[in-house]
């Protein structure tokens, strides 16, 4: 009899921990939209950064001011891996959570896209009405967001906060509204 119970709370324990471990690959294995990835396929650099708002402390909302690092770096260029299938979006969400740096944003399911409202508690508007967050990979500022934008390996994906709609960043607005997603 105590030989069944055991068998019977082993086998239970067993199922209990395979269904653990599935948990993790089935959660950890996901880009934002749910599809499925290989785990470390690619490599590309990230970073992090709102120096532009120290020229512009005048404009910032004062109770912003103790937020801006002396240099602007809110996450220097760090290499991180990816995986076929994700996002840029998804790369910057998960290194921002490894690095427990918090951010905000509003996600759009019917365009299946992502706009950032904030990183380190700065949001857009915070130093002035054409301030926000952009963008570049490679130094090109693709003119779509970045849940739309699949990073290959060697990318460098450079997350910067504007004050002046992009310009301050090296980004030349460009009126041709026929370009709507990813190029290839």
């Amino acid at each position: 009899m105590k030989r069944t119970v055991f068998r019977k709370v082993a086998v239970i324990f067993l199922l209990i921990a395979a269904g653990a471990v599935g948990a993790v690959f089935f959660f950890k294995y996901k880009t934002r939209d749910g599809s499925s990835v290989k785990e470390g396929e690619y490599r590309c650099t990230i970073s992090i950064r709102c120096d532009t708002i120290l020229a512009n402390m005048d404009r910032l909302d004062p109770e912003k001011r103790e937020l801006i690092p002396s240099d602007g770096i809110l996450l220097p260029e760090t290499e991180v891996s990816f995986d076929e299938g994700e996002s840029a979006f998804d790369v910057l969400y998960r290194v921002a959570r490894e690095k427990k740096i918090l951010m905000e944003f509003s996600d759009s399911p019917v365009y299946n896209a992502v706009y950032i409202e904030g990183i380190g508690n700065i949001y857009e508007f915070d130093c002035g009405e054409l301030s926000g967050w952009v963008y570049s990979v490679n130094g090109v500022f693709p003119n779509y967001g970045m849940s739309y934008y699949k990073p290959k390996g060697g990318d460098k994906i450079e997350v910067m906060y504007s004050c002046d709609l992009g310009a301050d960043v090296g980004n030349v607005f460009d009126s041709d509204l026929t370009k709507t997603g990813p190029q290839e």
